[in-house]
C-alpha cells in the first residue's frame, strides 16, 4: 500500500485537502490504490477519486484535533472559503478532443450500433483542455472551487487536492457534480442517475425519458448484484430537477446491502458499480467497447467518481464525476493542463447536431466560470 513518504515536507502534508458538502479534511496520513489494496478500507476517513478507466485512489485524513490532521463535519452544503483568487486560462485557449464533425460522426456510429443490436445506449464524451500553471506552481484548487460554488452551486460538489510531493499519487480535482453516484448509510445504498438535459422542463421529450429509464434499469441491475434479493427498488423515476442554467431528469434507486461493509464489502460495491451506469451505457460492457473505439482522450476522473468513504461508520457519499475539472502538471517545462469533460447519452432517437449542442450546453457555464475574463 502506498503510504505518505516520510520525506514529504510537513508543509505539503498540511496543504493536502478534501472538501465536500458537510465535511472538510486537512492534512494527509496515507494514500492507497483501493483496487489493489481494498484492505485499506477497514478503517479511517478516505477522500476517493475513481477514474473512468478503472483506477480508484483513496487518501486517508486522520480524525484528530491536531493542527496537521483534521476531518471536520460542517453544517450546510457550502464550498471552501479559504481559497485565494482564481486566475483561469484564456477563454479562447480551450481545445476539444473531438471537434463538431468528429463528435457527430461518433453519434452516427452509436446509432448504427443500436440498429445492429450491439447497444441500447452509449454515452459519448469529449475532453476540453487549456494550458494553465506549471509543475512548480500548481493552480489553487480551492479558489476554483469557491468560484464554482458561487456561480454554479451543486449538491455533490467536491474538491480533492493532494499536491505533488505529498504522496505517491497526487490529485487535483474540482467538481460541481449534480449527480449522486452512491450514498451509503445504515446498510442502505442509494444511487441517483441523471439522464435527460435541457434548458427548460418543457423541452425534455420522449427521447430523454427513454434514455433515463434505460439507465435506471441498468443501475437497478448493478445494485441487485450487491444487495439482498427483493430490496432493490426505484424510489423515484424521471423527476425534474432544476440546476443553474439546466434542467435534468433524475431517478433514484435504492437497496439493502447484502454483505457487511468490511474491506471486501466496499471492494465489491465499487467493483460492481464502476464506472457509473449513467456515463457508460447499456449494456455496460458493449457501451464501454464503443467508448474505447470512439473517444481519443482518456476521461480520467471525469465520469468516474469523486467523494468520500467513512470506513469506521459504514458511510459514503460519492458523486458521478461530471461537471468536473482536473489539472495535470507538464511533463517537462511549460504549462500544465486544465481539463473539463462534457458528453451526452446517445440512443437510436439521437440527432447528431442536437447531441453536439447538448455537450456545448453542459460545458458553457462552467468553462466560462473557470476561464479568465475576456479582454
Amino acid at each position: 500500500m502506498a503510504r505518505v513518504s516520510s520525506a514529504a515536507p510537513r508543509r505539503r502534508l498540511q496543504e493536502a485537502r478534501a472538501d465536500f458538502p458537510g465535511v472538510r479534511a486537512r492534512g494527509l496520513v496515507e494514500c492507497a490504490d483501493l483496487r489493489k489494496h481494498p484492505e485499506a478500507l477497514t478503517s479511517g476517513w478516505w477522500a476517493v477519486v475513481a477514474d473512468f478507466e478503472g483506477s480508484t485512489t483513496g487518501w486517508r485524513f486522520s480524525e484528530t484535533t491536531s493542527d496537521v490532521h483534521d476531518v471536520t463535519r460542517t453544517t450546510g452544503r457550502s464550498g471552501p472559503a479559504d481559497g485565494g483568487t482564481w486566475v483561469g486560462p484564456s477563454p479562447v485557449s480551450w481545445r476539444s478532443s473531438l471537434d463538431e464533425k468528429a463528435y457527430m460522426a461518433a453519434v452516427r456510429r452509436v446509432r448504427a450500433a443500436v440498429r445492429e443490436g450491439e447497444v441500447y445506449q452509449a454515452n459519448i464524451c469529449r475532453v476540453l483542455s487549456a494550458p494553465l500553471g506549471s509543475a512548480a506552481a500548481e493552480p489553487d484548487a480551492a479558489a476554483l472551487a469557491a468560484v464554482l460554488t458561487a456561480g454554479n452551486p451543486a449538491p455533490y460538489a467536491g474538491t480533492v487536492h493532494v499536491p505533488a510531493g505529498a504522496a505517491e499519487r497526487p490529485a487535483w480535482v474540482v467538481s460541481a457534480s449534480p449527480e449522486l453516484f452512491l450514498s451509503v448509510r445504515d446498510g442502505r445504498v442509494v444511487s441517483g442517475p441523471i439522464k435527460g438535459t435541457a434548458t427548460r422542463a418543457e423541452d425534455l421529450g420522449a427521447k430523454d425519458r427513454a434514455e433515463n429509464v434505460m439507465i435506471t434499469d441498468l443501475v437497478r441491475n448493478d445494485l441487485q448484484r450487491v444487495c439482498l434479493p427483493g430490496t432493490v427498488e426505484v424510489l423515484d423515476l424521471c423527476a425534474v430537477e432544476q440546476h443553474p442554467g439546466l434542467v435534468h431528469l433524475v431517478s433514484r434507486v435504492g437497496g439493502t446491502l447484502r454483505d457487511p461493509l468490511d474491506a471486501a464489502g466496499w471492494a465489491a460495491l465499487l467493483e460492481t458499480t464502476l464506472p457509473p451506469a449513467s456515463v457508460s451505457g447499456a449494456p455496460k460492457s458493449s457501451a464501454l467497447r464503443l467508448i474505447r473505439e470512439l473517444e481519443p482522450a482518456p476521461r480520467g476522473p471525469y465520469c468516474g467518481a469523486v467523494g468520500w468513504i467513512d470506513a469506521d461508520n459504514g458511510r459514503a457519499e460519492l458523486a458521478v464525476g461530471i461537471r468536473t475539472f482536473w489539472w495535470t502538471p507538464p511533463g517537462g517545462t511549460g504549462a500544465g493542463t486544465l481539463r473539463f469533460g462534457t458528453g451526452a447519452g446517445i440512443t437510436w432517437g439521437s440527432d447528431p447536431q442536437a447531441e453536439w449542442r447538448e455537450t456545448e450546453l453542459k460545458a458553457a457555464r462552467l468553462v466560462a466560470l473557470a476561464s479568465a475574463p475576456p479582454g
